[in-house]
């Protein structure tokens, strides 16, 4: 483990956050002798970020914890393109009011995780939006497109990727690394920004921007970026049966997000407590070195609490002992609501498991039926033909539906 000056890279160090650093020696010294300010970029192709986009949020988090300045930059601009690394095909464009509205929505998380200059901290909200769009093209090719290779360009693995698949790649979308180039060059003249973060599938976007900062300014920039981030059976984090663990309340329930963490694998316990708590390390290796399901219910409850806050995470904890530990039916597991006129006339399990989350769809649901994972009322369904009316409500008024051991949800009429 390298022995790091300052405060700032050796808790990204010990935590396990660090993948490559474009100058490892130089932004230890800058780190170590003042306050920085670095930044992570957020396209907002959704109204909520998910646990994919926490590794960064927490790389933030560190970076103020450790007295410096972050900048969360909003890409109002840079998301009418979309950012083309690695994928396989164009990103759907978005209007401005779409990005103005998802930008709203994943604004309400960040506050959890940095102290703003609203509330008394350093932290800056930035939009590239604000720059993006005012640009004068022809100037904007002049001043900036001629410090781009196109042959250097085109030798970026995410670029790579696109062409050796034979799969379009739009000059759109080639624009965007200049894009995301020219932020870091803004920034750095708004805010004396040097330090751009990101994931390590952005390090050729980040060093096009040192190197434009070097090339436009004559300053010294810097690129930190963290691992790929799977589990211990090398899945992609953030992805479950269901689609993405998104990190706002009304897009995945407090409840869900909390058995999503309490579902980790033994092995990852560890790791995810460093990277996504704010746990001591010492605090830590007590946790995971006692029984494994307490901590695991440790882990669950601490990254709760940094998405949702301590009451909503301690609620959910409590929820999921009432459900598992007591038996107990606890009315504050994730609830579908149906009408009384489509209970008296009859909803079908299939039909039910959908709308209360537990399937993506009824060939879903009736594979899980099959397999014998669900229940009603805790009782097992053999019949994926069965179909729920108001008889088979429990004396709270709900019907109690269960796929496997963990995961539960009520249809509540109304």
């Amino acid at each position: 483990m390298t022995k790091f000056k300052s405060d700032f890279l050796r808790t990204l160090d010990e935590r396990g956050f660090i993948h490559q650093i474009s100058d490892p020696e130089g932004l230890d010294a800058q780190a170590a002798s003042g306050t920085i300010t670095g930044y992570i970029g957020y396209d907002p192709t959704a109204a909520s970020l998910h646990v994919g986009h926490l590794t960064q949020i927490m790389m933030l988090h560190w970076l103020q914890a450790t007295g410096h300045r972050p900048i969360a930059l909003m890409g109002g601009g840079t998301g009418m393109i979309g950012d083309p690394s690695f994928k396989d095909e164009a990103r759907k464009l978005l209007g401005i009011e779409a990005l103005h509205s998802n930008i709203e929505g994943i604004k309400q998380k960040f506050g959890n995780f940095l102290a703003f200059e609203e509330t008394g901290g350093n932290a800056i909200m930035a939009n590239n939006a604000d720059w993006l769009l005012a640009l004068n093209y022809v100037e904007f090719l002049r001043d900036v497109g001629q410090h781009f290779s196109v042959n250097r360009m085109l030798s970026f693995d995410s670029v790579k990727l696109r062409i050796d698949r034979e799969q379009s790649l739009s000059f759109l979308e080639f624009n965007y690394m200049i894009l995301q180039a020219y932020d870091f060059v803004e920034l750095n003249k708004r805010y004396g920004c040097v330090l751009q973060m990101g994931g390590s599938d952005q390090w050729g976007n980040i060093v096009n921007g040192i190197d434009l900062g070097h090339r436009m300014l004559g300053r010294q920039f810097y690129a930190l970026t963290s691992p790929l981030l799977t589990t211990a059976s090398g899945q992609k984090m953030g992805k479950t049966a269901g689609g993405a663990v998104w990190l706002n309340a009304d897009m995945m329930s407090v409840y869900d997000f909390w058995q999503y963490w309490r579902n980790a694998e033994d092995a990852d316990v560890e790791r995810f407590m460093k990277l996504f708590t704010v746990l001591p390390l010492d605090e830590i290796a007590r946790v995971v070195g006692g029984d494994i399901n307490e901590a695991k219910k440790r882990l669950a409850t601490e990254v709760t609490a940094m998405v949702h806050g301590r009451p909503a995470a301690e609620e959910a904890a409590e929820t999921a002992r009432a459900t598992f530990e007591t038996g107990a039916l606890d009315l504050s597991l994730p609830t579908a609501e149906i009408t009384h006129a489509e209970l008296v006339s009859g909803i079908g399990v299939l039909a039910a498991l959908v709308k209360a989350g537990l399937a993506a769809s009824n060939g879903e649901a009736r594979r899980h039926v099959a397999s014998g994972a669900v229940r009603i009322n805790d009782a097992l369904i053999e019949d994926d033909k069965l179909v729920l009316a108001d008889n088979a409500l429990l004396p709270e008024g709900v019907i109690k539906l269960s796929v496997g051991k963990k995961r539960h949800a009520l249809i509540k009429p109304i």
